[in-house]
């Protein structure tokens, strides 16, 4: 089953009010309505796009170490995919379909990494229960998922249905009060910072499927560091 296939059974379920969600039926339509809004503002038009060039970043791990763009693109292509948080369901099947194409992607040199807006705890809780071995950085505030273009505001409606239905206080989540999100995105940096794919859609419940990624990276060239020639030094044996 394809990773759409799984998303759309996921949200009949939910919409259908079944287990484990049981959502009530007044949460669908102020959602829908919140998705076609962010839809029709063209918000998706204003992200960055392939051939433009990738901001860097360094943003901190779900162990609070520091992870630098520059860092894995030293290494080979990077692939980085912006998503909600570990609250979202349709986020966390999305993890676990790139967690079983990640072998693939190191096949092909490329390292991986998700950004959320949510703090360290609640990413160490997305790995754990996603079984995810590859980094989830945390960009309090979006300011990353901005400067790719990203970053929405949720409507008011909206924030509150979150923090009334669902419990779910965004401001306590992310440990920012700007109740503000990325629209789920995936993109592949080639190591000279260009962007060669980039896939964004302001409907959370639509996602595309990791294996798209492996034809882009079979065609991305790897550029490995430089090596020293020891004949020239006089370093014939080591």
């Amino acid at each position: 089953m394809s990773l759409q296939d799984k998303l759309d059974t996921l949200r009949a379920n939910f919409e259908a009010g079944g287990p484990p969600y049981n959502a009530p039926d007044h949460v669908h339509e102020p959602m829908h309505r919140a998705t076609h809004e962010l839809i029709a503002s063209g918000a998706a038009e204003n992200a960055l796009k392939v051939g433009a060039t990738a901001p860097e970043f360094t943003l901190d791990d779900s162990d609070g170490i520091a992870v630098s763009s520059a860092d894995l693109l030293a290494q080979g292509p990077l692939v980085v995919s912006f998503y909600r948080g570990v609250w979202c369901p349709y986020c966390n099947l999305d993890l676990q379909a790139l967690e079983a194409t990640l072998p693939e992607l190191q096949k092909r040199g490329a390292r991986l990494v998700a950004i959320s807006p949510q703090t360290a705890p609640n990413s160490r809780r997305a790995r754990r229960q996603n079984n995810i071995t590859f980094p989830i950085l945390s960009d309090l505030g979006n300011d990353v998922a901005a400067k790719f273009g990203l970053r929405f505001t949720l409507p008011d409606y909206l924030q509150d249905l979150y923090k009334n239905a669902f419990r779910n206080d965004l401001a306590v989540t992310n440990g920012d009060a700007s109740w503000t999100l990325p629209m789920p995105s995936r993109f592949v940096i080639a190591q000279d910072g260009t962007i060669v794919y980039a896939e964004v859609n302001p409907d959370y419940t639509r996602r595309p499927d990791p294996e798209l990624l492996i034809p882009v990276l079979d065609e991305v060239k790897l550029v490995l560091p430089p090596t020293i020639n020891l004949r020239r030094h006089g370093m014939d044996r080591v």
